[in-house]
């Protein structure tokens, strides 16, 4: 992940794609996402069987749900 401090220096880099536009997003946007459940399991022992669970199986449709 590249951090630009705007949408404009973001669309200057060289290594820009148009394509990539829809994923421009402030930091805060980011951090919530990583920050659910999902994420924060992720220590767990059981971590792969906990994701096939019914609340891993939430917790995944919901981050697919605020993905851009």
């Amino acid at each position: 992940m590249n951090l630009f401090r705007s949408e404009e220096h973001a669309r200057q880099w060289k290594g820009f794609k148009p394509e990539m536009e829809k994923t421009l997003r402030p930091v805060s946007f980011w951090a919530e996402l990583f920050s659910e459940q999902l994420f924060r399991q992720r220590g767990r022992a059981d971590y792969m069987s906990w994701l096939r669970s019914e609340e891993g199986r939430q917790s995944l449709a919901s981050l697919w749900a605020k993905m851009p």
